[in-house]
């Protein structure tokens, strides 16, 4: 799953959760029309239950779209709070989200009254 977005323009991360059930063409009708965004212009979106333990990726290759979902046994995806439509991530918070740790620690830089 890392390489999977390894050529996506942008990775979105869509803030409100989704019924698991929609498939590519309910997924892209919330891309279109809720976050605004062109479902097929290269960017990969990435949408999350209620629950937090299961993420699908929507993603245009230039050919077709790829649905992916990923499920965790144990714990719940790190998601920000509901405010945005969506969050744009770097490959590397990508990395980080699906591996289950904290994305947003990549970007925080350490209090100013930290010592090494």
């Amino acid at each position: 799953m890392p390489g999977l977005i390894g050529h996506a323009g942008q990775i979105w991360l869509a803030v409100d959760p989704v019924d698991m059930r929609r498939g590519i063409d309910g997924l892209s009708m919330i891309v279109q029309q809720g976050l605004g965004h062109p479902p097929c212009a290269g960017s990969a979106f990435i949408f999350c239950n209620r629950a937090g333990n299961r993420i699908k990726v929507l993603l245009w290759d230039g050919t077709g779209v790829w649905l992916c979902q990923r499920r965790l046994h144990q714990g719940r995806f790190v998601w920000p709070k509901q405010g945005e439509a969506c969050v744009e991530l770097t490959p590397s918070q990508w990395e980080w989200l699906i591996a289950g740790v904290d994305w947003r620690r990549l970007s925080v830089l350490p209090p100013p009254h930290f010592r090494v």
